[in-house]
């Protein structure tokens, strides 16, 4: 994930954060202002986000001064200007008593906020910090619009505050929220690292004008939808300014690719990735140390493979064990001298791509986009969405966050880099829930009723779907099992033990057997509506082609008389309607498409229209290509998860 998040309390972990995090994450000195620090250390000075600056006489962009931040977060959640407010009570005539409590919001807590760390990927902030002026600024002010648009859909969706005899109530803060982002520009290690950290008050105004906490549980919950919201916003504003495109990269075998901006070599991203090297080292002999711990008895203590689970717990481990001690921070002009510098001669990557590295992207972002058609189909991302999400999780039981985590991912892996309309991704959740999603909740509790928090599972199974991936390997001895100590000779295999089982030492990431469950579900759906539309249902265009249900799109059925050839589809000829209307009838599982006879009308609607939009797109691009370029493809040949490679840098795809 590209944002963290972290909880903030009054104390200790305040004073760290007034005392570090405020100034670049470098050592601030006794007795220094705050502003003073933040000029030597060369970073900005904190801003004020959020729509909730207006209940407290605040305004959106002002500078963020210390009395105010040890108000707010050190003081137990009082009014970032609590002294003013003091003194001018007390200079009416009010007690010293009620002078404090006028600055008070509300109930004093301890968990005074959370920080969000906002931070792009690693292919854009390598631009940001060896591209020029223009690149920086651009690649700035995308991440930071992309921060508030992440910022507004917490407050709309995500936030709420808790009152009444055990939470009972819960609403949304109308005012909005409040928040302190700092700017950073390097990582412990040295090398460039842009990100932001946003600090969030979890103190909000109910509609009754009273002061409540934020339900912080509610933030950690929603934090990976949020980073794929960010990731998808900061990229689409950063490849339709700068003319890029992205690609999927696989940066670990069996996770979900990356999306990252192509053209880009990845000898750089190793080059940003020291801290990266050091935790997988440590993390090696953690796992090994894992598997081979013992009690007293001489019992194995753990299970025999590393689960994702406990690799999770080891990460942090190995992270906190190699965590260097933090350095002096420099101006960012300096910092982008040395960075250029260090690069040329240290990352293997050649000068010339280094000092072009801006138009080495550009030329794999016109690949890119003549070869990639940018049209999402609902219908496909709906299937790929619930069947991800459902291996995904222990028993295939999920929320809704799950999904629209999910769908924004899958956007940001048809779109390659392109704006998308607002309110996609909530489409896409929509036709999960309603066509491949069962509601299995719980209407008795308090939470089972509300729509976040309600239960989903999928409405098929997935019994052809393998239960466990093994890499290719030869087949071990179907008696002999791993030994503890490689000096020791093997032992038996326990009963039930599967052959070749003890030659992973970690279990299988379920990323691929995602990838394997959308396969299978198609291709049921598909199997499934065969004699209803010529068998091409789900498998057409391959994600690529439009906003609707695939089988919508399929050609009338093959005439014996045209020697089972398919005919062609005319100007209004893309909808089959009899195709349509004896699918309605045939009871299938996809019949919770809810095909009416209003919609199919629409549907035809919108066929049409989409024929013709596809058809001046595909010659707008042919008068932009050159006598050298590829010729643009036909809907039956454009791959989503197969893209052409731009340059000898370009990662692996393991699309779904």
């Amino acid at each position: 994930m590209t944002v963290d998040i972290r909880v903030v309390r009054a104390g200790q972990m305040y004073r760290y954060y007034l005392r570090e995090t405020v100034v670049g994450d470098g050592r601030r000195p006794a007795r220094t202002p705050l502003r003073a620090a933040q000029e030597r250390a060369g970073v900005p000075a904190g801003r004020w986000m959020g729509r909730g600056l207006a209940a407290l006489g605040l305004a959106p962009g002002e500078e963020v001064t210390e009395a105010q931040l040890r108000n707010l977060f050190g003081e137990r959640g009082r009014h970032p200007d609590a002294g003013r407010i003091e003194a001018e009570r007390l200079a009416k005539g009010d007690s010293a008593k009620k002078a404090f409590k006028a600055g008070a919001l509300g109930r004093r807590v301890m968990v005074t906020g959370v920080d969000f760390v906002f931070r792009p990927q690693p292919t854009i902030y390598l631009l940001w910090a060896l591209g020029d002026e223009e690149t920086r600024r651009v690649i700035e002010a995308a991440h930071e619009r992309a921060i508030v648009r992440v910022l507004e859909w917490i407050e709309d969706e995500v936030a709420v505050i808790r009152y009444g005899k055990d939470g009972v109530y819960r609403v949304r803060p109308p005012g909005g929220l409040v928040a302190a982002r700092f700017r950073h520009y390097e990582a412990r290690s040295g090398r460039p690292l842009l990100h932001d950290h946003l600090l969030l008050s979890v103190k909000g105004q109910r509609p009754d004008g009273k002061w409540g906490s934020i339900h912080s549980l509610a933030l950690h919950e929603n934090t990976v939808a949020a980073s794929a919201l960010y990731n998808e916003l900061v990229a689409a504003e950063v490849c339709e300014a700068l003319g890029l495109a992205t690609e999927p990269r696989t940066v670990t075998p069996g996770r979900r690719p990356v999306m990252e901006i192509a053209g880009v070599p990845h000898e750089l991203i190793r080059w940003t990735a020291r801290r990266s090297d050091q935790i997988a080292a440590c993390l090696t002999e953690l796992e090994h140390e894992y598997v081979t711990a013992v009690d007293d008895d001489g019992e194995p203590r753990f299970l025999p493979v590393v689960s994702e689970r406990a690799r999770a717990k080891l990460n942090q481990i190995a992270a906190r064990k190699t965590r260097p001690p933090k350095q002096t921070a420099r101006p960012l002009a300096q910092l982008r001298a040395w960075w250029k510098a260090s690069a040329i001669l240290t990352s293997g990557v050649h000068v010339d791509v280094i000092t072009s590295l801006l138009e080495h992207a550009r030329a794999a972002a016109a690949a890119i986009r003549a070869r990639v058609a940018a049209v999402v189909d609902i219908a496909l991302a709906a299937v790929d969405v619930t069947a991800t999400v459902f291996v995904m999780n222990d028993g295939g039981r999920f929320h809704r966050r799950h999904l629209l985590a999910e769908a924004r991912r899958h956007l940001a892996l048809v779109l390659r880099g392109r704006r998308r309309e607002p309110g996609l991704d909530e489409e896409i959740v929509a036709a999960a829930i309603s066509t491949h999603c069962l509601d299995i909740s719980e209407p008795k509790t308090v939470r089972g009723r509300e729509s976040g928090y309600r239960l989903y599972t999928a409405r098929w199974s997935l019994s052809d779907l393998p239960a466990r991936l093994r890499p290719p390997a030869a087949a071990p001895e179907p008696d002999r099992q791993s030994p503890a100590d490689p000096g020791e000779p093997p032992a038996h295999r326990p009963p039930g033990q599967d052959a070749g089982e003890w030659e992973m030492p970690r279990i299988p990431l379920q990323y691929e057997r995602a990838v394997l469950a959308g396969s299978v579900v198609r291709e049921k759906l598909r199997a499934a509506t065969a004699t209803a539309v010529g068998g091409r249902a789900y498998d057409v265009v391959a994600h690529q082609q439009a906003a609707m249900p695939e089988q919508l799109l399929a050609p009338e059925l093959a005439d014996p008389e045209h020697g089972g050839q398919e005919p062609k589809a005319g100007r209004g000829e893309a909808i089959d309607m009899t195709a349509l209307r004896a699918l309605r009838k045939s009871r299938t599982d996809v019949e919770a498409l809810d095909l009416t006879a209003d919609r199919l009308r629409r549907l035809q609607e919108v066929a049409t229209k989409m024929a013709d939009d596809a058809r001046v797109r595909s010659d707008r691009h042919t008068a932009q290509a050159d006598a050298s370029a590829v010729h643009p493809t036909r809907p039956d040949e454009q791959q989503a998860h197969h893209p052409q490679e731009p340059g000898p840098h370009r990662g692996r795809e393991a699309g779904h």
